[in-house]
């Protein structure tokens, strides 16, 4: 039988110290950045045609129109009210009507008074008004004496109260899982990653780059001399493991009169490994050129897979929470705001509306008798006019 092993040790040892230099010069070294970087790179760029479109900051919905009712139109009269009645009360101390009487359908009606009355009146609904929304956003910060607005005093609750119901009523995870059913996303992304896939497995700078990585890798393992001798180990303890008839006894008597030769062949084998890397990287073109065709075909585990994900991230997503800290983060000013944006008109117009209340208060006070009868005339003749239009409206619009 031939022998291949080296004649003596010091004829092996230059050659052999040589071709652990060059392994740990070559092979061991760590891998470079740029070989990942240039892998990242290809795959994105790969996998980028078959995502969808980032999001160009363009809301996915538009803002509704903000509905003007008849009250926007008088907004801008009564916003001049309270600096009227001001100016009338003011006068009311020098002139108010002194001995004027006015007569109406035989009765006389003294119109002293009618000033002070009206517009104090007037000036009392609308602060009481004014003072009430103020009450609600200012203070913004606890006073010694005044206290604090009722929403920043009640911030915390007030964030509660919204992830409650926005938690409950709008977004929570029965209904994000519904949505989720109903567009089909798990079956839309399994055949984008289905089809990334295959691009990425088929592209050939995609594949040089992966080999190029892995070899490094596998090189640098297998150059590692732990690693070389715990595959000698192991090899040695499968064979002895397995070492059965002649066979066995041969080999065992082999190692019994040879350990050391036996050995050294196998620490001399493992330390070849790291050459064995490249023909061996050759072998996974076969397997990424199956790899579609297998995902293809296992479509719908591959979906299954994709939904129990999907399921698994939404069950950790705690909207309450998340609506709750992010409200709360608000400072006081913040969230005044945030209520203001959509009913600081309708706020402005109960405002000032409570002088117009107060002017009919104040004509109550007055001629108690007269204005009972001319108000509730004038407010059921309003209510029957608005009644009507709002049934013609609706008999339209169901037609």
């Amino acid at each position: 039988m031939p022998d291949d092993r080296p004649s003596s040790p010091s004829s092996s040892s230059p050659r052999t110290s040589s071709s652990r230099s060059s392994a740990s010069t070559d092979d061991s070294s760590p891998l470079p950045p740029s070989s990942l970087g240039r892998l990242r790179d290809r795959v994105l760029d790969t996998v980028s045609h078959h995502l969808p479109q980032s999001d160009d900051g363009t809301p996915s919905i538009e803002e509704p129109p903000k509905r003007t009712g008849s009250y926007a139109r008088w907004l801008p009269v009564l916003r001049a009210l309270p600096w009227i009645l001001g100016a009338l009360f003011v006068l009311s101390f020098a002139w108010d009507f002194p001995g004027v009487t006015l007569s109406v359908a035989g009765y006389s009606i003294a119109l002293e008074h009618l000033l002070r009355y009206t517009t104090v009146s007037g000036l009392i609904g609308f602060g009481t008004n004014w003072l009430a929304i103020t009450m609600l956003f200012r203070p913004r910060q606890q006073r010694p004496i005044v206290g604090q607005g009722l929403v920043p005093s009640q911030r915390e609750r007030v964030a509660f109260r919204l992830a409650q119901a926005v938690s409950d009523e709008l977004i929570n995870k029965r209904i994000i899982m519904e949505k989720i059913r109903e567009s089909g996303l798990a079956a839309q992304y399994r055949d984008v990653l289905v089809a990334m896939a295959g691009d990425v497995v088929t592209d050939e700078e995609v594949r040089e780059e992966l080999k190029a990585v892995l070899r490094t890798v596998l090189r640098d393992v297998l150059s590692s001399p732990a690693v070389q001798n715990r595959i000698a180990d192991f090899t040695a303890e499968q064979m002895e493991k397995n070492a059965e008839g002649l066979p066995g006894v041969a080999f065992r008597t082999y190692r019994l009169f040879g350990e050391e030769d036996f050995q050294e062949r196998l620490r001399s084998a493992t330390r070849r490994l790291p050459e064995t890397v490249g023909p061996l990287l050759d072998e996974l073109d076969p397997v990424l050129d199956r790899l579609p065709a297998h995902l293809e075909r296992h479509g719908d585990t591959i979906e299954d897979l994709l939904m129990q994900v999907i399921i698994r991230l939404v069950s950790t997503v705690d909207v309450e929470r998340i609506v709750f800290e992010n409200v709360r983060a608000y400072d006081e000013q913040q969230l005044e705001m945030l209520l203001r944006r959509t009913t600081n008109e309708q706020l402005n117009y109960i405002k000032y509306l409570g002088a117009v209340l107060g002017i009919i208060g104040g004509l109550i006070i007055w001629a108690p008798a007269v204005s009972l009868a001319v108000v509730t005339t004038l407010g059921l003749a309003v209510y029957a006019v608005d009644e009507a239009l709002f049934r013609a409206r609706s008999s339209d619009g169901g037609s």
